[in-house]
């Protein structure tokens, strides 16, 4: 089976218990092993919105936990990465795709993956499936 693509809004569901997704990201985390593939931007993603919180510490477990399963990859940045992301952020001006998300789907069709921890709708839009929705 393929690996599923995290994307923060899983991370930020699993560490805020009051977050709408929370229940679901957690049902997902504890009825699956499939390996994990994320990138280094989405982890800068989930650190810029821990940075001003009382859990700003929880990113470096976060890092651990995820890397000590020796399945799971984080994708790791390039100038290479980035210029495709780029591209397709410049090429999809008709949406609101962040730069991150177009990083993400560079990854996403890199590696043949189609489903997504997240409940983006920009996923959708990319041709994906979001798994928390």
């Amino acid at each position: 089976m393929n690996p599923v693509f995290v994307d923060s809004f899983y991370f930020f569901a699993i560490l805020n218990p009051t977050d709408e997704a929370h229940l679901k990201a957690v049902k997902f985390s504890t009825q699956h092993t499939l390996a994990l593939v994320t990138t280094t931007w989405i982890l800068t993603e989930v650190a810029d919105g821990l940075a001003r919180s009382a859990n700003r510490s929880a990113l470096k477990r976060l890092i651990a936990s995820f890397s000590a399963i020796a399945v799971n990859e984080i994708a790791t940045t390039t100038d290479d990465l980035f210029d495709q992301g780029v591209a397709l952020y410049d090429s999809r001006a008709d949406k609101q795709w962040s730069l991150t998300d177009c990083i993400s789907f560079t990854v996403m069709r890199q590696r043949g993956l189609q489903e997504a921890l997240t409940g983006d709708h920009h996923y959708e839009q990319a041709g994906y499936t979001a798994l928390l929705k």
